[in-house]
């Protein structure tokens, strides 16, 4: 099986069977699901050497009664798995983001019942999901307990609370606790007046130049930092 077989069945898995009882249209998740593929690959634009970007930010219009379904069943659960879809439909075709991928749905009344329209931005961001996309001095990668982040802005906040770039899920980091900030010449990590404060290698500092395979640590949250080497991808 192919993947965009295993993306198709997967969606209508963990989406469709699930909503086949709330939809009374013609509307199915799985369709929504297959557009949102088709914008992405619709709107990819190569931008560098083995670099091609696409849109991270989608609106899904719904129909008035079609949006008042999703809305009762749980709009941002179905959100989050198309957008987590997304992402690993791009990692498959070896796209890059720029930012992180979020799915949102809008009211249309011109749309009559079971139709959709879908509309989508590239939005810079702090950090994007980790695809395929190599990291490089400019755009490093952070692995944090597994889960990768590209950083695609010049400064990244980590820490627990909502206001952070990437939000860290450990009683011991505070709300605001590291700062990523990546310059033309060096990545610098520091601490922002945490409780705990900011190891790298293993060593208690106020701030650090970051060099590639450096491990720093924020409570009991562990963050590998990597740029790929020297080479670097234009965008």
């Amino acid at each position: 099986m192919g993947f965009l077989d295993r993306f198709e069945n997967g969606v209508e898995r963990a989406v469709n069977n699930v909503f086949a009882k709330t939809f009374r249209s013609e509307l199915k998740p799985v369709d929504m699901a297959s557009r949102l593929r088709r914008e992405v690959d619709e709107r990819a634009a190569v931008v560098g050497r083995d670099r091609t970007v696409v849109p991270n930010e989608f609106t899904i219009e719904l129909s008035t009664p079609d949006y008042d379904q999703v809305e009762a069943w749980g709009a941002e659960t179905l959100a989050d798995e198309f957008a987590a879809n997304v992402t690993d439909y791009a990692a498959g075709q070896r796209y890059a983001f720029v930012g992180p991928v979020t799915v949102s749905f809008a009211e249309n009344t011109e749309l009559e019942a079971g139709r959709f329209e879908v509309h989508s931005a590239t939005v810079r961001g702090a950090v994007a999901p980790a695809t395929s996309a190599a990291p490089s001095p400019r755009h490093p990668l952070l692995d944090i307990d597994g889960q990768r982040y590209l950083l695609t802005g010049p400064v990244t906040v980590i820490g627990r609370g909502s206001e952070a770039d990437i939000i860290v899920d450990d009683p011991g980091v505070s709300r605001r606790h590291l700062e990523i900030r990546v310059g033309p010449d060096s990545v610098v990590a520091t601490d922002m007046g945490s409780t705990n404060g900011l190891f790298v290698e293993g060593h208690k500092v106020p701030a650090a130049t970051l060099l590639d395979g450096n491990t720093l640590t924020i409570g009991r949250t562990r963050i590998l930092f990597w740029t790929g080497g020297d080479q670097d991808v234009d965008e």
